[in-house]
Parts: structure tokens; C-alpha cells; sequence
């Protein structure tokens, strides 16, 4: 019942936000071509604002005084600059494009191969938002020390949802571990989370670690038991780590393990067979 009710919330977000990806692109290609084009326009019209003053030094009143209303000097040098910024903002969409198709990959009944690497980053970035800096927090970091890996036979949608749920309790772990702490003492020890991928003995070993309070040895028994939850009424389920158990050890001959001191943090190793 478990696996029924997740793929079909998986596959319904995973339809919706291909959707929407897909929706993105067209308005997107189009702001980004017509960019393109106005770039070498406006090169153009300042060049040529710039012959007629030279030209023509001699101007008219209405002419000094229109250019100081509008302030020509500036004008001609920030335009250039607000271009910049809006071709960056369309690359920087492009990447949440990619990320979200990325991301929401359907599954078929057989494996295919796929970069991990590819998945975490895509994972990051949709969870950014919860990264970002608020007002009881500094930024949580995001370091990633990535190995030289193969790409592996799998199911990426599946292994997506793995690195969704344990990024997202990490932060989770790490909003709980600032409460109470004021934003000073939180800067001198910052939060952070820490991804590595390696090859061990024929497998791919994927660490994802937190500095936040840790678990008691008791809760780490625990955490993959089906509806156990540590979180508050109404904030977990207890499916998320029962389901990523799920998908690493049933659906691809893997394993997961649950590393954690109270106080320091914790790490949730996956090892897949390539």
C-alpha cells in the first residue's frame, strides 16, 4: 500500500513539474533570443549617441536640458550592465529547467543508467529556498566533495526522492539546532551539510552528513521503522525514511546506514551496486 499511494504521488508530482518545466522554456527561449538580439541593437544606438555628441558639440538648450533630466551618462553605462543581468537571470532559470526535468524523470519498469552527481545537484536546487539565509538563521552551506563516478543502472526518479527526503530532514535537523541560539553564536559554528561520493569495493558510496543536535542511540534504532517519527503533530509522517529504505535496499540491492552523535551531528551512508 506504502509503494502504491508514493509512486503515484511521485508520478503526479513528477507530470506537474515536467509541466511546468516544460511551460518555462518556451517564454524563456523567447526572452532569451530576443535579449540576444537587443544587445548588439543598443551597442548600436549608444555608439551612435556618442558620434552625434562628439559631432555636434554645440547643443541646442532644449537638448542639455533633456539630457540632464534623463541623466544620458548613466543611461549609457548602465543599460549594457542591465542586459548582463537579465541574460544571468535566463541562464540562471535554464539551470531550475533543467533541474526540475532533471529531477522529475519518469521512471520506466527497467533501469537505465544515470549520473548521481547530476540528481544531488538537481535535488539542491530545488531545496535552495530552505538553504537560504531567514531570521532566525544564517545560510545553511552545502559542500559537496564528489568522487569519479560511472554512471549507474537504476531508477533516477526513485533515487531523487532517496536524496530529497535526507537533505530536506537535514534541514529539518538544522532549523531545530538554532532554536534558542542567538544568530551570532550560529555564525561562529555555521550550519552546514556535507555530501561525498566515492567507489567502495564495486559500489557507489554516497555520505550525506549535518552538523546539527544528532540522535540518541535509541532514535537511530528506530528512524527507518515505518510511521516512526521524531518530528512535531502534524510535521512528519514516518514514511519518508521507510520509503528511501524502500527504494536503496529493495528496489536497487543497495544499502543504507545511519551514522549519529548527540551533539555533532549525523551522516545517513548509501551504497549502491554499480
Amino acid at each position: 500500500q506504502l509503494q502504491i499511494v508514493q509512486s503515484e504521488k511521485m508520478s503526479a508530482l513528477g507530470n506537474l513539474v515536467a509541466g511546468v518545466a516544460h511551460e518555462m522554456n518556451n517564454p524563456l527561449g523567447f526572452i532569451a533570443a530576443t535579449l540576444k538580439q537587443a544587445k548588439p541593437t543598443i551597442a548600436d544606438l549608444s555608439e551612435h549617441i556618442k558620434l552625434y555628441r562628439e559631432t555636434f558639440p554645440d547643443k541646442s538648450d532644449e537638448i542639455q536640458d533633456h539630457e540632464s533630466e534623463i541623466d544620458l551618462d548613466y543611461s549609457l553605462e548602465d543599460l549594457p550592465k542591465m542586459m548582463n543581468a537579465m541574460v544571468m537571470a535566463c541562464d540562471r532559470l535554464k539551470n531550475i529547467s533543467t533541474s526540475l526535468r532533471t529531477f522529475s524523470r519518469a521512471d520506466r519498469d527497467y533501469k537505465v543508467p544515470f549520473n548521481l552527481h547530476e540528481g544531488i545537484d538537481s535535488t539542491i536546487l530545488i531545496l535552495k529556498h530552505r538553504l537560504k539565509a531567514n531570521e532566525q538563521r544564517p545560510a545553511i552551506e552545502v559542500i559537496t566533495n564528489y568522487g569519479n563516478l560511472p554512471q549507474i543502472e537504476c531508477f533516477p526518479g526513485q533515487l531523487n526522492q532517496v536524496f530529497m527526503n535526507i537533505l530536506a530532514n537535514a534541514i529539518d535537523a538544522l532549523d531545530e539546532s538554532t532554536h534558542g541560539r542567538n544568530f551570532e553564536s550560529i555564525q561562529a559554528h555555521p550550519n552546514s551539510i556535507t555530501i561525498t561520493t566515492s567507489i567502495v569495493d564495486k559500489s557507489v558510496k554516497i555520505s550525506i552528513a549535518d552538523n546539527g543536535k544528532g540522535m540518541s542511540v535509541e532514535t537511530q534504532q528506530k528512524i527507518f521503522d515505518h510511521l516512526f517519527t521524531t518530528k512535531a503533530v502534524g510535521k512528519g509522517t514516518g514514511l519518508g525514511l521507510a520509503i528511501v529504505r524502500q527504494i536503496v535496499e529493495e528496489k536497487h540491492g543497495g544499502q543504507i546506514t545511519v551514522n549519529s552523535v548527540l551533539g555533532e551531528g549525523t551522516e545517513f551512508i548509501i551504497s549502491l551496486p554499480i
